[in-house]
């Protein structure tokens, strides 16, 4: 695994808990939880292959 990959393996379920947080505080609604997570999940995924 290289030192991208690790990154992305760290920073996704950084970014994911951040998300879940500002949602929790209500300073972002469900469709808003929605996209950052599906949108992070989708980056991670497509950097991660293409590494």
């Amino acid at each position: 695994m290289t030192d991208a990959q690790m990154g992305l393996v760290v920073a996704t379920p950084a970014i994911i808990v951040m998300a879940l947080l500002f949602y929790r505080m209500g300073v972002l609604q469900k469709g808003g939880l929605a996209t950052a997570v599906l949108a992070s999940l989708a980056i991670a995924i497509v950097l991660f292959l293409e590494q």
